[in-house]
């Protein structure tokens, strides 16, 4: 599995990742993922579900299953694409009141500070692209 993750130029966080869930997942049922089906596919996402695992650790468990079913060991009997994803809850940003905005961009006594500060809170960057100012 590791080799068509690299193979693909995934990246080594997402190698890692993925080789790590397929571990857990044989694990918990002693067997190699090649004599694992649909059934056991499902135990181990009601398993994560049930230790309340965070939805961004499940979604990535159902990427390697599915990446190693449709890639790695094709081809199998049951349809991959039908391994579910968690729905994930939206959550609104948190917006700053006028007095919370003022005191955020007069907080930094550095001019250069606040002049970043200021842009940054005025036209909506990332971080990402903030770090590059």
């Amino acid at each position: 599995m590791a080799e068509d993750l690299r193979i693909r130029n995934y990246s080594p966080r997402t190698v890692e990742c993925y080789v790590s869930m397929m571990v857990r997942f044989t694990r918990e049922f002693g067997k190699p993922p090649g004599q694992l089906g649909p059934a056991e596919i499902r135990t181990f996402q009601v398993r994560l579900i049930e230790k309340k695992v965070s939805w961004t650790l499940f979604n990535q468990t159902v990427c390697a299953l599915r990446f190693f079913y449709r890639v790695t060991l094709p081809p199998r009997d049951f349809v991959v694409e039908h391994i579910p994803f968690v729905k994930v809850k939206r959550q609104l940003p948190m917006v700053l009141s006028v007095d919370e905005v003022r005191r955020l961009l007069s907080a930094p006594t550095n001019i250069k500070h606040r002049a970043v500060l200021s842009l940054i809170y005025a036209t909506g960057v990332r971080l990402n692209e903030a770090t590059h100012l």
